[in-house]
């Protein structure tokens, strides 16, 4: 998506300094940006200190990658300002120590994920539109909803052959169906509804982002997403964007 937390780093002497628009986030290792720092540090000597400040856009627990994004943005910040002249499958590798869905943000655009995240593959068909993020203020545990779904995950069936839909450029349904709604929604009523209304409202496509709190619902029409964020605007933090690779 084009909309997200804004990474600025700069080189340092030796240590790491971290500055942000929130409180929560601290220089130490419980951050992921400085966690990122660390284990760089380790891989490479010759990366020193860093200034990183952050400008957070995307909400903690709202399921959009926020943590995830920007500890990739600083596997390639510091690739970029410490000439560590990296590939990006080296990138994917180191990021698959610091999260499941890291290496994801390495690339972006669409992908195909295997695994626990860590079996990417480029898709040749980007999903267009204009994107409807609905943001309620309701932190979602991920640890909770990882906990909860893990028998459901366990059992699970064949699953649909995701590549040939993006193959055939058609988009059913099931590509956009996330099983945490089933553990999300029945605990959070209010994001289920936020889904029923972005249906509603003429939304083409509508799912639960990740393990929630985002609900994003995907208009073929602008003006009809801006109708759509007009009516959420009073409750909610609402955001039209668009993909990333879409042109």
């Amino acid at each position: 998506m084009k909309y997200g937390d804004e990474l600025r780093i700069s080189k340092a002497d030796q240590e790491c300094r971290f500055s942000s628009n929130t409180e929560w986030l601290k220089n130490d290792d419980s951050n992921l940006c400085v966690q990122t720092w660390i284990k760089m540090k380790e891989h490479f000597p010759i990366i020193k200190g860093v200034d990183i400040t952050l400008e957070k856009r995307i909400p903690s627990g709202a399921g959009l990658g926020g943590g995830s994004s920007n500890s990739a943005g600083m596997i390639k910040g510091l690739n970029s300002i410490y000439k560590l002249f990296l590939t990006e499958a080296q990138m994917q590798s180191i990021a698959l120590n610091l999260g499941a869905d890291v290496s994801f943000f390495i690339k972006g655009g669409t992908q195909k994920g295997e695994g626990i995240g860590n079996k990417l593959s480029i898709l040749p068909y980007p999903v267009r539109g204009a994107v409807v993020l609905v943001i309620p203020d309701i932190h979602i545990d991920t640890s909770w909803a990882y906990g909860m779904i893990k028998n459901k995950l366990e059992h699970v069936g064949n699953s649909p052959n995701f590549a040939s839909f993006f193959q055939e450029n058609i988009f059913p349904e099931e590509i956009f169906k996330n099983d945490f709604e089933t553990i999300v929604f029945p605990a959070y009523p209010e994001i289920g509804e936020i889904k029923t209304a972005l249906i509603d409202l003429g939304a083409v496509y509508t799912s639960l982002s990740g393990s929630g709190s985002t609900v994003y619902g995907i208009f073929n029409d602008e003006s009809v997403a801006d109708s759509a964020k007009s009516h959420f605007n009073s409750s909610y933090h609402t955001v039209v964007t668009f993909p990333s690779n879409a042109a």
